[in-house]
């Protein structure tokens, strides 16, 4: 089933722990349609701590990750119904 809604978080200037609540939040509020392959949350962050503490945190709830570097900081997909 493809993807077929996209929750944009733009989390730069947030360190952790708060780049991780504002992550947990998101996929808390959608965790139906990530589970489902309808939906991925991708987060774009300019703390590198977080490229760590969120995929560490969202694979232990079953999500997958792929962390990407970009010009200004990384962005995170996080994605389910793999």
């Amino acid at each position: 089933m493809p993807v077929i809604h996209t929750i944009d978080i733009n989390i730069r200037g947030h360190i952790c722990p708060s780049c991780l609540l504002l992550t947990l939040r998101a996929l808390n509020q959608n965790g139906e349609a990530l589970r489902a392959g309808t939906a991925e949350v991708v987060v774009v962050t300019d703390d590198r701590h977080a490229t760590t503490t969120i995929p560490a945190s969202v694979d232990r709830m079953g999500f997958h990750t792929e962390v990407t570097r970009i010009d200004d900081g990384y962005r995170i997909r996080i994605f389910g119904g793999v």
